[in-house]
């Protein structure tokens, strides 16, 4: 997400809010469930979101479940890490997570591809898509804290 669509990103919201949206607002709670991030790994990535509790929990699960899925495996999970700090072709994905073949890699990115954190560009050349940046952070972030390994 380049910086204006990131400013245009957060005025809509900041919008939303005041106009009610309510995904945004915490009227029906009380509360409010947002993250956000200024990233500078391979590139410039800023992201915010928020939204009320209860917003969050009428999101139609299936997608989330399949993000969800494709990220709570070791090899996908590394080979998101490995994108974090940039594009790479599938020899050196390969590599980076200890796969012995191209095939069990490519089944791995077909996942990441199908659950839209992974984009390809170019034959065999691979990167995190912009807007998965920060929230796959996040969520490698949150796991962490449920598992109790943040200080």
């Amino acid at each position: 997400m380049s910086e204006l669509e990131a400013r245009v990103a957060a005025l809509e919201a900041r919008v939303a809010a005041l106009e009610g949206d309510p995904r945004q607002t915490a009227a029906s709670t009380g509360g409010l469930v947002s993250y956000s991030g200024d990233v500078h790994l391979a590139g410039d990535v800023t992201w915010s979101i928020e939204y009320g509790p209860d917003a969050v929990l009428d999101l139609p699960p299936d997608r989330a479940v399949e993000v969800l899925a494709a990220l709570g495996h070791p090899v996908r999970l590394a080979v998101v890490r490995a994108l974090l700090r940039g594009p790479a072709v599938a020899a050196d994905l390969q590599a980076a997570v200890g796969l012995s073949s191209v095939g069990q890699l490519y089944h791995h990115l077909k996942t990441l591809t199908s659950a839209r954190i992974v984009e390809q560009h170019g034959r065999g050349d691979y990167r995190l898509a912009a807007r998965t940046v920060v929230p796959a952070l996040v969520l490698m972030l949150a796991s962490a804290d449920i598992a109790g390994e943040l200080r």
